[in-house]
């Protein structure tokens, strides 16, 4: 019921903002667009609803500096006529109507933009929701040999940053590249209807400005690459020394930590300040040359107005669509980035969901229908891992009878762990077979077979909840009760009592509140909890003391009488008074039997016990 869990802190609020270089490269843009789609396929309705609001929010938008135009030309008209002397002055009701027009106009638009907005945000969270039910799935479905091979930060990274990403630009850039289309299309329209001369002389300013754009992304790529990998290297260097700062100041290690500190920060500040600066870079030369842009469209309409060919209004129109024109082409250089960094999220996401996974077959027993006695005979056993050649496991043979208790020893590396592990099928056999009570385990649901384990393993898993929390993780329906007599019996409650707050004393992230060997006490707690058929002890009382030894060995004995036991023993002591000690050695039983009858064999046995307690040295076996 006990394992160790590596806590990998998620770097971050940090890096780029959204439209800056990452790095991130898409390898397959077809197969991950088209994985995300059957995601998204669930919600095309609410996606062209969307589309529908997107496009009328923009072109109602759009239309306005048209039709403002009307009011600009009355007004300058009414002025005239009052210069003139005419009857006639300023249509003020004229230039109402306008007005409010307009103005329901936006509404309208803004009204549009809030439900796409809404309706895009729930579906962006729906999707998010979706993947990380499958990350969690898939997570339970993957064989141990995954984790071998891959860092949990790493798992951890798909489920939050990779789906963070995803979903935010779900919400955002969705919608913004559709804004920013029609924008860009709606607007040239509007200047063609304007006039095309100035239209023409405003497209002149777009080359000029992807030039200059592209020349700073170009120069500030590689300065966003290297913040990301300094920033990486800062957090990483904080968090190493925060959790082993005891150890640090023990050694007098600040200083060198501060110099190792100060050499990454700089590095961290010359990439920050240059990446910054340089797109920084992009407003100014882009508002420089858009200004240039609107000097020559306000030379010429002023002469196009004077030859009476165009109107003021018409020109007052045509300077906000310029202005409304580049932005769009920004947002759509910003979004293709943005879309690159969303679509490697997900490639990474769906690399994860596509790894292989345990192959089950239909079982052929239910641990329910079976009466578990604990009988387990192992039966000619090899076994390698996954990828490799190598075989661990030669020709591994025993028999074990139900109720009892089975040491097995050796050196490090002999498979004293892994055969444990090949018996609560963590890992596939090469050859041979494992029966419990004549039911090879392979015909079982790994899940279903692993109910009757009990697990106690030498690095402790604790999570962040109350003492009386953990203990129950090892039988979620016990009573108060039940788990309070599991304490007694496993030494627990003399400690836990001495808390303040007992039982619900809440244990921190790490379980730093509590000693390692209490710590150990807690996972026997919740074994002991479990009521299991089979206990498995490896290396259980590695951490504990000689007296709470001697405790927790007497409460054990009592309370694995008609269990079948396997205990993993650095100590030998620990185990003199078991059934049956299998001595292992590079995958292959050497020796079996008792203690009384290894030791008088004078044999590997003997040589293991007897290097523990010669001059007080202890090897690890």
């Amino acid at each position: 019921m006990s394992g160790k869990m590596t806590h990998t802190p998620r770097r971050g609020p940090h890096g780029p903002a959204a439209g800056q270089i990452t790095g991130e490269k898409v390898k397959d843009f077809k197969g991950s667009l088209k994985k995300l789609g059957s995601y998204l396929a669930p919600f095309k309705i609410k996606i062209l609803v969307v589309v529908l609001f997107a496009a009328l929010s923009t072109v109602f938008t759009i239309v306005g500096p048209k039709i403002l135009a009307k009011a600009t030309d009355e007004l300058t008209a009414g002025l005239m006529r009052i210069i003139t002397g005419a009857a006639e002055g300023i249509d003020f009701g004229y230039i109402g109507a306008v007005l409010l027009f307009l103005v329901g106009l936006y509404g309208i638009s803004a009204l549009f933009s809030y439900i796409q907005g809404f309706t895009m945000a729930g579906v962006s969270a729906k999707v998010s929701y979706n993947m990380r039910t499958a990350i969690m799935q898939k997570i339970n479905r993957l064989p141990v040999s995954f984790f071998h091979k891959t860092s949990q930060g790493d798992v951890l990274s798909r489920i939050t940053n990779d789906v963070d990403t995803l979903s935010q630009s779900l919400s955002q850039s969705i919608t913004q590249l559709i804004t920013s289309i029609c924008s860009l299309i709606g607007v040239l329209i509007m200047m063609l209807s304007i006039s095309w001369q100035l239209t023409l002389v405003a497209l002149c300013t777009v080359p000029v400005t992807l030039l200059f754009a592209g020349g700073v992304v170009k120069a500030s790529q590689k300065y966003f690459i290297g913040q990301q990998n300094y920033l990486g290297s800062v957090n990483g260097h904080v968090e190493e020394m925060y959790g082993g700062h005891v150890v640090v100041k023990a050694f007098g290690g600040e200083a060198r930590s501060l110099e190792k500190f100060d050499a990454e920060n700089e590095k961290l500040y010359n990439a920050g300040w240059k990446s910054e600066f340089l797109s920084g870079l992009m407003q100014p030369i882009m508002s420089f040359i858009g200004n240039l842009g609107y000097v020559v469209v306000c030379i010429l309409g002023a002469s196009m107005a004077a030859g009476g060919t165009m109107t003021v209004g018409g020109i007052q129109a045509f300077i906000q669509y310029l202005r409304s024109f580049t932005q769009p082409i920004t947002q759509l250089a910003s979004i293709s980035n943005q879309i690159q960094r969303t679509l490697a999220a997900a490639e990474r996401i769906f690399e994860f969901l596509d790894e292989e996974e345990i192959e089950e077959k239909t079982p052929k027993y239910k641990i329910d229908d079976c009466s578990i006695r604990g009988d387990i005979r192992f039966d000619h056993v090899t076994f390698g891992y996954e990828g490799s050649e190598e075989i661990v496991i030669h020709d591994f043979s025993a028999d074990v009878k139900a109720g009892q208790k089975i040491a097995i020893v050796g050196p490090t590396g002999a498979g004293k762990t892994t055969m444990v592990k090949l018996l609560m099928r963590f890992h596939d056999l090469r050859g041979g077979a494992i029966y419990l009570d004549g039911k090879n385990i392979a015909d079982f649901e790994r899940s279903d077979l692993r109910r009757e384990f009990g697990m106690v393993l030498q690095d402790t898993w604790l999570y962040s909840g109350t003492i009386r929390e953990n203990i129950r993780y090892g039988r979620l329906d016990a009573t108060d009760e039940e788990v309070l007599a599991a304490a007694r019996a496993a030494q627990v409650d003399r400690f836990v009592r001495t808390l303040p707050d007992g039982y619900d004393t809440i244990l921190n992230e790490e379980a730093t509140n509590v000693s390692q060997g209490q710590k150990q006490l807690l996972t026997i707690a919740r074994a002991l909890l479990s009521d299991s058929r089979i206990m498995i002890l490896d290396e259980a009382t590695s951490s504990v003391d000689t007296r709470t030894e001697l405790s927790i060995q007497t409460a054990m004995d009592n309370l694995m009488r008609g269990r079948t036991s396997f205990i993993i023993a650095h100590r030998l002591s620990t185990i003199r008074n078991a059934d049956l000690i299998l001595c292992m050695k590079d995958g292959d039983i050497v020796e079996q039997g008792t203690h009384d009858a290894l030791m008088a064999k004078n044999g590997f046995y003997a040589e293991l016990y007897n290097s523990q307690f010669a001059g007080g040295a202890e090897e690890a076996v």
